[in-house]
């Protein structure tokens, strides 16, 4: 009766497993979707293409080497076709690589936001192999892995909580779209030669709200997912707060950005509210667990309160960031993991800044690195004719609305 009990449990938290991580693939549509429609026409074939691809060699290199280094485990993922049982898992390791591979996925995705319509292609591509294969994995293993950081100390020691990710899969991510914007430059025409800021709309905002909406979704599942079980009554109920708790730190977003942006611009900017939303989503991420609703929701009115103020702050330094993903994920990710104690016990405000401050002085620098030589070797950025005509035809040699876009905007 035992063995039974323990075989339904084993069967019900790995079907949970492999639906959240469905849940946190289908982001990828949604990162897809918003950046397609925050970018300008001639360069929505590009961004699409990146997408999927980066989506493919996220898949590939964490099966070869990045889960092994991340879980101290073999490549090629070596065993993982075992079940649990010997090692006293609730639920199948390959269930575990599938979640943990598509949290690889949207880290890379967070780049591919920030360096858009300016990035050479197969730059790009050769940068995602680097992040997520090695760079990714490594401060990885230094929180979820529990490996010592360079064998100095180890931050699960020190007390570092981060529940799903604002800073190990967001703000890593965030840090290696800064170093690489700040090696690629504005895009032209973004910044006058008095400093002043010109606004490039983006072609398609109903794409992007469907895209906001999508990853609000696959949000449940990055979240709800982490809670790793649900067969008792203790993890069902907490996977319920999780889910309680991420839409109203979502809705937060949106009501403090939709404010704050009406103050500052005199409009209900929609660009804004959709940022606004996804940073109430991420800055919950690192603590959806034990806030109650209404905290929640202020945790996530702060973050869209922030990245109204981070969007408008990174414009004024020159930090051209099209679609706001360093703000959004970086920024606010940060004041996530700060949220932490404000309502776990067990967490300490010096703690979440050690961690924060080692992954994200880890991958900066890191992606930094493989951005210079990058850069060096092959080059970044795509030549000034190139930009303007649009990286659709440069790079894919097709156009996502041949009907309508004119070569000349």
């Amino acid at each position: 009766m035992e063995n039974e009990i323990f075989e339904l449990q084993y069967a019900l938290d790995t079907f949970y497993f492999v639906i959240s991580g469905a849940f946190v693939m289908w982001m990828a549509a949604g990162f897809s979707m918003l950046e397609a429609g925050l970018v300008r026409a001639k360069n929505t074939t590009e961004i699409l293409t990146k997408n999927v691809m980066l989506f493919a060699i996220a898949c590939t290199m964490y099966m070869i080497v990045g889960y092994s280094i991340m879980y101290d485990g073999a490549i090629f993922l070596s065993g993982i076709l075992e079940d649990g049982v010997a090692d006293e898992w609730t639920y199948s390791p390959s269930a575990d690589f599938f979640f943990q591979v598509v949290f690889v996925a949207t880290a890379m995705s967070i780049v591919s936001g920030a360096v858009a319509e300016r990035m050479k292609l197969w730059s790009f591509a050769a940068f995602a192999v680097v992040l997520t294969g090695f760079i990714y994995p490594l401060q990885g293993s230094w929180t979820w892995g529990g490996q010592d950081v360079f064998g100095l100390f180890n931050l699960g020691d020190i007390g570092y909580l981060d529940f799903a990710g604002s800073g190990i899969v967001h703000m890593a991510g965030a840090a290696a779209a800064l170093a690489g914007v700040i090696l690629l430059g504005a895009r032209k025409g973004k910044y006058g030669p008095n400093g002043e800021v010109r606004p490039i709309p983006g072609a398609n905002l109903p794409l992007a709200t469907l895209g906001t909406f999508i990853l609000w979704m696959g949000w449940f599942g990055f979240n709800g997912g982490s809670v790793l079980a649900t067969a008792s009554v203790a993890d069902a109920n907490a996977v319920a707060v999780v889910f309680m708790n991420t839409n109203a730190a979502a809705v937060g977003g949106v009501l403090a950005a939709l404010i704050v942006a009406k103050l500052l611009f005199g409009k209900a900017d929609l660009t804004m509210i959709l940022n606004g939303a996804l940073a109430g989503l991420v800055a919950i991420t690192a603590g959806p667990d034990t806030p109650t609703p209404l905290i929640a929701t202020i945790i996530g009115a702060v973050g869209g309160a922030i990245v109204v103020f981070s969007i408008v702050f990174m414009d004024k330094i020159k930090i051209d960031d099209p679609v706001g993903a360093i703000s959004v994920h970086g920024v606010v990710g940060i004041w996530g993991l700060l949220a932490v104690p404000l309502t776990n016990p067990d967490a300490t405000f010096s703690a979440q800044i050690i961690g924060a401050v080692t992954i994200f002085v880890w991958v900066f620098v890191a992606s930094l690195i493989v951005w210079g030589v990058l850069k060096m070797i092959m080059g970044l950025r795509v030549t000034e004719e190139e930009e303007y005509e649009g990286v659709d035809l440069v790079e894919c040699g097709m156009e996502a609305y041949p009907e309508f876009t004119n070569n000349s905007n």
